[in-house]
């Protein structure tokens, strides 16, 4: 019972660490939480009215969620000087609260100075979100002069108990988050593999769903990878290690696609297309009728259950002779031991079970140490004697990427949104007043807010829109909420706190349920101050509405930046940097020197994840523009492709100083030359359309190496797997011309 009861414990810390990488969502919602807590505990210790509570909650909830820095040196500075902001913020909108005119001139200065600060850093922006949020405080309690005495302890008792919150009751180390962001890696890697199991069984009428399965899982995976990519430099103290864990979890997602690359390859009548994967509602590979059903399916499906464990469990929690048994068997297949009688597709699925159980090692041995050796085969020391002889071969580059040069003036992002948001917010305060002369500070509100993290004119208009359809529906939950509360007070900050951990942990996930679960609190908020309407409720409607309106037409109308030029200027960076990949992995692979492939590799997938979240505006569902959509949905899934085989061929280029039967062919040289070719030009039409450039067409870059290649009964001297990456990534490149409207020249 014992046993199964921690089994259970297991399960479900791993399926919370897959659907919340490194805890992030759940520490900031019990953070925030804890903090109000505090303060709430604290006032009503010493008997202040129900109005010092309500802001003494927004106060620590602003002093905590304001706060970005990873390291708490930084967190403490940070917080140590947002009190006196704190502080001056509440006092000028207690004075000024009753003088119109220079209330609201100053209102805009202080938004403008906020947005402008985030040019500063996390500093400037933790303290320019501390400013404007206090001073909206201020508003929304209707401070006076004669309150400040007060209010200024209550702010102080706020950010106390949010410092004490933060560094002592959940405490959050970069180490600390690197580590369960690890866990949530090997997590969301068992949960593809459980996906890709279900491939080899699934029938006609399955697949499908089967598919898109493993395209969510895919991109959680890529997440995941990403963001342990940005915390490893402040989570390791020594360089080497930070490169090294880089490596091996770059391997670890790289064989595990590659692994269902080659499931669906079996299952198809031809090789599977990359963009399979990557393309939403992509069709399913041509043939696929019928499930495996040759002699190796049981093998196979035991393999990839063995695998699954593998990759989820630590050492410590899979040590034993029988796991070392399979974790043999699975390595053997990278040495070509005991593969089924099957046919060559299937028998492909067992090597990429091999060399995803070396990725498995890779990862192990890099996240938990050495282990026991005492049952290693033959092929599985070997396997070890790569890894060790890559792990000592890892060098920090001296090579540095050239700093981007920053744009001065009104071409600097966060000039141009201060002046964008400075100028909606005036709008706001004027529209706002003649909807109401007491609430006008909520069409401000969500004017400031929709300027956030956003960089287009597209993704404030979704943005806006999101915040009023969640505003609608928190509306309708806030008058159900406040009939049944009533006058209990303590009920009330009970939900308020329960919808503020929603709140938070729903943030990253869904801008519409976030803006949900705000207005519903607000609703109790109002109740607690005897304040509560319907009307009001229906104003706050109303000022959404406006403010989202301003934001968007601010937008439009000064400085504006059009989401297709942000995405073009996304776009050109993405194939630089796919550009410089392929050039610096195909170099190596040539015998020359690639530099520091895995960092180049990194910085284009982070450049892909930019133009991800860019294209949002033009893939929403509610674009009207439907044959764009599905263009725009194409090109992604491309230039995904692109990056995968990209990666490939990095990865596979960092192995050729130390693998035994990988060596330098000087004829990839000039077979990458075609593709690299093909990148700047698209790269160069993008950037300015009337660009005189033409993509190269030809034979496979296959057929462009001699014939008579030696091979090992491994890889050979140039590998298969070297190949198919190249022309994949060939084919992908001129499929990204057509959409992208640069025509094609002749054959080179």
């Amino acid at each position: 019972m014992r046993a199964a009861g921690r089994s259970g414990r297991v399960r479900l810390w791993d399926r919370l660490a897959a659907s919340d990488p490194g805890l992030l969502r759940l520490t900031a919602g019990l953070r925030t939480v804890t903090a109000i807590s505090l303060t709430l505990a604290v006032l009503a210790g010493i008997g202040v009215p129900v109005t010092q509570l309500v802001a003494g909650a927004m106060a620590a909830m602003v002093a905590t969620f304001a706060i970005r820095e990873k390291q708490p040196a930084g967190q403490a500075g940070t917080l140590a000087l947002g009190l006196p902001v704190a502080l001056v913020s509440l006092s000028l909108g207690a004075l000024l609260n009753q003088h119109v005119v220079a209330g609201d001139l100053f209102f805009v200065a202080l938004i403008f100075s906020a947005v402008y600060g985030r040019r500063f850093g996390d500093r400037g922006t933790a303290l320019g979100l501390i400013g404007f949020q206090i001073y909206f405080l201020s508003l929304f309690v209707r401070a006076t002069p004669g309150a400040l005495p007060a209010l200024y302890g209550v702010v102080g008792v706020a950010f106390a108990a949010s410092a004490t919150a933060r560094f002592v009751l959940l405490p959050q180390t970069p180490a600390g988050t690197l580590d369960r962001l690890r866990r949530a890696f090997r997590a969301r890697l068992a949960q593809l593999i459980a996906s890709q199991a279900k491939l080899p069984d699934a029938g006609p009428e399955e697949v499908e769903k089967v598919l898109e399965e493993l395209r969510t899982r895919t991109a959680r995976l890529h997440e995941t990878a990403l963001m342990i990519q940005g915390r490893l430099e402040d989570g390791t103290s020594d360089p080497a290690v930070a490169r090294l864990l880089q490596r091996r979890v770059a391997d670890a997602e790289i064989a595990a696609e590659r692994l269902g690359l080659l499931l669906l390859t079996a299952r198809s009548a031809e090789r599977t297309d990359t963009l399979t994967l990557h393309l939403p509602g992509a069709p399913v590979p041509s043939g696929v009728e019928s499930p495996v059903r040759d002699g190796a399916a049981a093998a196979l499906r035991r393999d990839l259950r063995a695998l699954r464990v593998l990759m989820l469990r630590p050492a410590g929690e899979a040590s034993g002779t029988a796991l070392a048994q399979v974790r043999n068997r699975l390595l053997g297949y990278r040495e070509e031991e005991n593969l089924p009688e099957a046919s060559p597709a299937v028998q492909d699925v067992f090597r990429g079970l091999g060399e995803a159980a070396r990725a498995s090692l890779g990862l192990r041995l890099a996240l938990d140490g050495p282990q026991d050796e005492s049952a290693d085969t033959p092929a599985t020391t070997r396997s070890r004697e790569e890894l060790d002889a890559e792990d000592t071969a890892i060098e920090i580059s001296e090579e540095r990427t050239p700093e981007a040069t920053e744009p001065t003036g009104l071409a600097r992002p966060t000039t141009r949104a201060a002046l964008q948001v400075a100028v909606g917010s005036s709008l706001a305060i004027a529209g706002g007043e003649l909807l109401s002369s007491q609430r006008w500070y909520w069409a401000v509100l969500t004017c400031w807010i929709v300027f956030l993290n956003t960089a287009s004119t597209g993704e404030i208009l979704v943005k806006g829109y999101r915040r009023l359809l969640g505003t609608v529906l928190g509306v309708v939950a806030g008058i159900g909420l406040a009939g049944l509360v009533g006058h209990h007070t303590w009920t009330a900050f009970a939900l308020v706190l329960v919808f503020i951990f929603a709140m938070f942990y729903s943030a990253p996930l869904s801008y519409t349920l976030m803006s949900f679960f705000v207005t519903a609190m607000l609703g109790l908020l109002y109740t607690l101050l005897n304040t509560y309407s319907a009307e009001v409720l229906v104003l706050r409607i109303e000022e959404t509405a406006l403010g989202a309106a301003c934001g968007v037409f601010a937008a439009a109308v000064v400085l504006p930046v059009h989401t297709d030029r942000r995405t073009n200027e996304l776009l050109v960076a993405v194939l630089d940097r796919l550009a410089d990949v392929t050039r610096g992995a195909v170099d190596q692979l040539s015998g020359g020197t690639g530099g520091d492939l895995v960092e180049r590799a990194r910085e284009l997938d982070q450049a892909l994840a930019d133009l991800r979240a860019a294209t949002q505006p033009l893939t929403h569902p509610i674009t009207p523009l439907r044959s764009r959509r599905d263009s725009v949905r194409y090109v992604v899934a491309l230039l995904e492709t692109c990056a995968y085989h990209g990666r490939s061929l990095a990865a596979t280029a960092e192995l050729l100083p130390t693998h035994p039967s990988i060596a330098a062919d000087p004829r990839l040289r000039g077979a990458c030359g075609r593709i690299v070719h093909n990148i700047e030009a698209i790269a160069a039409h993008v950037a300015d359309p009337r660009a005189a450039v033409e993509i190269e067409s030809g034979s496979s870059i296959a057929s462009m190496l001699e014939p008579g290649t030696l091979r090992t009964p491994r890889y050979g001297r140039v590998t298969d797997r070297v190949l198919r990456h190249l022309q994949r990534l060939d084919e992908a490149v001129s499929g990204l011309a057509r959409p992208l409207g640069v025509t094609g020249g002749p054959a080179r």
